[in-house]
């Protein structure tokens, strides 16, 4: 399955990817998948009940669903790129799978109620194949049957909409059986689809006050949920984030991290005019974004996402297997330095390492410091030793070491012999004398590539 972007929140990895990303992630056909999405309630729910948590985290793909857990990403100084409810993501869904040619088959809701949203996501998508539809009233003793019916569908897809946590444990026992490839619990989707249930205007989706409108279609069924659940995510989600943010110190030391903020913020005023000239020199010279987002690990394993200036073309990422053959640097790390994904724009960045400036970003949020070891990528982590592991001992930098002393020239043995060095001596005034010798390393280039 493609590598997707998370954010860890209440000890569960959320995919933290734009809608097209995740579409596409989901029909990914090289892989079998189960989706589960999680939004406040999901959350109480399985703070309550072990076994739908334990399912949760088992999820190939967990989507954040709802301003809840938006919020809760927001107090512990993270951020969602969009909310990937399954009520959104229904129609684009078929109309990438209709493309694609992936039959769906609906199970769940009132008798009739798959049928209707079937039938109005075909009018949308006529070429959208439909494998069959049942609805979510069976008995149990029906359970084998039905799954048998799935199957002999040969539906690519199946979208379970029978609630939570019913939905995913019912997932959970049966997923070793069912044929799809791709299964995903999808709420209360149909209901909204089909016309049972109203869904709130726009205004207050974009609010994030969904749950207001159904609080007051619904009154009776939804006071639980919201005016006891929501206050009591809202303090769980306060808790969760004060801790979070206290750990920043536990990756970053106290005058460590004030240090950082303060030359970073010094740094950010004065290179404000230069961030626009390179990112118009970017999109003047080659066709893509100004910036390149990357998933690396950082202190004891966590991942986050890096931020660069783009310095190859598009989809330079598809052909890094074929080059990893030709790697100029022994050891785990891949350096190529006639990289034929680099743009000319790029290779001068890299050459006098601009390319790394938006990781001032990284270290205003506290997931990077200005000196530490360079973040890995995911895979090169999985094939370190156990001595190369003791270099995520701290949190990984900008510059350090490895850097001023010739960078892509030291083999990664040695850069690992480097970061464990640092991790055992580093203080203030040593980042101090890394930065001025980082400023006469970039001059220099060497081992820049």
């Amino acid at each position: 399955m493609t590598q997707l972007s998370t954010l860890s929140l209440f000890g569960f990895d959320f995919v933290n990817e734009s809608q097209n990303t995740a579409i596409e992630a989901l029909l990914n056909g090289h892989s079998v998948k189960t989706v589960a999405f999680a939004n406040a309630h999901c959350l109480n729910m399985a703070f309550l009940n072990k076994t739908y948590a334990s399912v949760l985290r088992e999820s190939d793909m967990l989507l954040p669903d709802g301003s809840g857990v938006s919020i809760a990403a927001k107090m512990a100084g993270q951020r969602f790129v969009t909310n990937l409810n399954g009520t959104d993501l229904f129609l684009p869904l078929c109309k990438a799978a209709a493309a694609k040619g992936n039959s769906i088959y609906l199970l769940g809701s009132a008798k009739g109620v798959a049928e209707k949203a079937a039938s109005k996501a075909k009018k949308l998508f006529p070429n959208l194949k439909i494998a069959g539809q049942q609805h979510g009233y069976f008995p149990q003793t029906d359970t084998n049957a039905i799954i048998e019916n799935i199957n002999a569908s040969g539906a690519d897809i199946l979208l379970v909409a029978l609630g939570v946590p019913m939905q995913e444990l019912w997932i959970s026992k049966h997923r070793n059986a069912l044929s799809p490839a791709l299964v995903m619990g999808v709420g209360a989707m149909l209901d909204f689809h089909a016309g049972r249930v109203s869904r709130a205007p726009l205004f207050l989706r974009k609010l994030g006050l969904e749950w207001t409108w159904r609080l007051a279609i619904e009154p009776t069924r939804m006071a639980k949920r919201y005016l006891l659940g929501n206050p009591a995510f809202l303090v769980g989600a306060t808790v969760h984030g004060l801790k979070r943010r206290l750990r920043l110190f536990d990756r970053v030391p106290p005058v460590k991290r004030m240090f950082d903020l303060i030359c970073v913020s010094l740094g950010l005023l004065v290179l404000a005019p230069l961030f626009l000239l390179i990112g118009l020199a970017i999109k003047l010279s080659s066709k893509g974004p100004v910036f390149f987002r990357q998933t690396r690990v950082g202190y004891q394993g966590e991942h986050f996402n890096i931020y660069k200036f783009r310095s190859m073309h598009l989809n330079a990422e598809m052909h890094r297997a074929d080059l990893l053959k030709k790697s100029d640097r022994k050891g785990v790390c891949f350096k190529l330095k006639n990289d034929p994904r680099i743009t000319p724009i790029g290779r001068l960045l890299r050459r006098t390492s601009m390319d790394e400036l938006p990781q001032l970003l990284n270290i205003l949020k506290g997931e990077m410091s200005l000196v530490g070891p360079r973040p890995a990528l995911p895979e090169e982590v999985e094939a370190y030793s156990d001595r190369a592991l003791l270099r995520l001992n701290v949190a990984p930098g900008i510059t350090g070491i490895w850097q001023i002393s010739g960078r892509a020239e030291i083999d990664f043995n040695r850069m690992v012999e480097m970061d464990i060095a640092y991790s055992r001596t580093h203080s203030v005034m040593l980042d101090f004398f890394l930065i001025i010798l980082t400023a006469r390393a970039v001059i220099s280039g060497r081992g820049a590539f």
